[in-house]
C-alpha cells in the first residue's frame, strides 16, 4: 500500500456516494457547485457540514488498520481496531482507534498492548463533484479553500491531546504503553512546540503525519527539533518507526517532588547493582510501589 494521497480521497467520495446523499458530502455554493469545502474568497451564504465527519473517520480508520496489517511482519502482533482496554478507561464509549497488541481480540489487558494509536485524518484536498457527469476532480490543496483538515484543525488536536492525556493517566500499566497521533496534514506551527514537549514528557510519543505530499506545489514541514511531529514520506520509512516502537522498553513517569525526596530516591536506587535496576528502582519509588 501507499501512503495518503489523492487517490484515497477520491476513493472516499466515490465508495461514500453509495451510503450518502451529495448534500451529506458536499456543500453547495451560490452558483450550484458541489465542493468538498468552501473555496478561499467565497462570499456568498454559507453552511455547517457534520454529516460527512463520522463518514471519513471510518474510511480513515479502516484505511490505517489496512495499511498497518501490510507493513507489519511479526505473526505475533496484531492490528486491532475500535479496541477496547478496560484497565485504561478505553471502553465501548471511546475505544482506541487503533492498537497494536499480542492477542487478535477486542477487548485487551494492557499488557497486552503495544502500541495505541489515535486517528485524526479527514479529507485534506478541495473537490468539486459534477451531478450529471458523477466525476469527482480536485481543485486545490488546502491553502485553496477555508477547511482546516486534520493536524491544522486546532480543536481535533486538543481532544486527541485531551484523550491521551486521559489514557496516560488513567492507571499505572498505561505506563509502558506508546501513544501515537495519526494524522493526514502538517502540524500547524502553534501547535509544534507543544508536540515536542508533549514527546519530551512522555504523554505523546508522536504525532504522525501519514501524507507524504499535501500541497500541490512546495513542501511542509519534514519534522519537529525533537521529533514530536514527523512526516513520513514512504512506507519503508513509516515500517522502521513502527520496528523501533515494538522494540523500545519505554517508561513513562511524573510527579511533583521537592529535591530532598528526589535525592532519596536517587540515592536508595544507587545501590543496585546494574543501569536497568537503579532505572527500575527509581522508577517504583517515584511511582510509589
Amino acid at each position: 500500500m501507499r501512503l495518503w494521497n489523492k487517490n484515497q480521497e477520491k476513493l472516499f467520495f466515490k465508495n461514500s456516494e453509495k451510503v450518502a446523499f451529495t448534500n451529506q458530502l458536499f456543500y453547495r455554493t451560490n452558483d450550484g457547485r458541489y465542493v468538498a469545502y468552501w473555496p478561499k474568497g467565497y462570499r456568498g451564504q454559507k453552511s455547517t457540514l457534520q454529516s460527512r465527519n463520522s463518514l471519513i473517520g471510518n474510511f480513515t480508520e479502516e484505511w490505517v488498520f489496512n495499511l498497518f496489517n501490510s507493513l507489519i511482519d511479526d505473526e505475533n502482533l496484531h492490528v486491532i481496531r475500535q479496541a477496547r482496554i478496560p484497565s485504561l478507561g478505553i471502553t465501548s464509549r471511546s475505544p482506541a482507534d487503533i492498537a497494536i497488541a499480542l492477542t487478535d481480540k477486542k477487548v485487551l489487558k494492557a499488557d497486552e498492548v503495544k502500541v495505541i494509536f489515535e486517528v485524526k485524518m479527514s479529507i485534506v484536498w478541495n473537490w468539486q463533484y459534477d451531478v450529471d457527469s458523477g466525476s469527482i476532480t480536485e481543485i486545490g490543496d488546502f491553502r485553496t479553500h477555508q477547511g482546516k483538515p486534520s493536524f491544522t484543525r486546532s480543536d481535533s488536536i486538543l481532544k486527541a491531546i485531551g484523550k491521551c492525556i486521559d489514557i496516560r493517566v488513567s492507571n499505572i500499566e498505561s505506563s509502558r504503553i506508546p501513544i501515537i497521533v495519526i494524522g493526514n496534514a502538517p502540524l500547524s506551527n502553534g501547535f509544534s512546540k507543544k508536540a515536542d514537549h508533549l514527546k519530551s514528557a512522555g504523554i505523546i510519543q508522536g504525532f504522525w503525519s501519514l501524507n507524504p505530499f499535501p500541497l500541490n506545489h512546495g513542501n511542509t514541514r519534514k519534522t519537529t527539533p525533537n521529533g514530536g511531529f514527523i512526516r513520513f514520506d514512504n512506507t519503508e520509512e513509516l515500517k522502521m518507526h513502527l520496528n523501533r516502537l515494538f522494540k523500545k522498553d519505554l517508561n513513562f513517569f511524573s510527579g511533583m517532588e521537592n529535591a530532598e525526596s528526589l535525592g532519596k530516591y536517587i540515592e536508595i536506587a544507587n545501590m543496585e547493582d546494574t543501569y536497568e535496576n537503579k532505572g527500575l528502582k527509581f522508577l517504583n519509588l517515584i511511582k510509589r510501589l
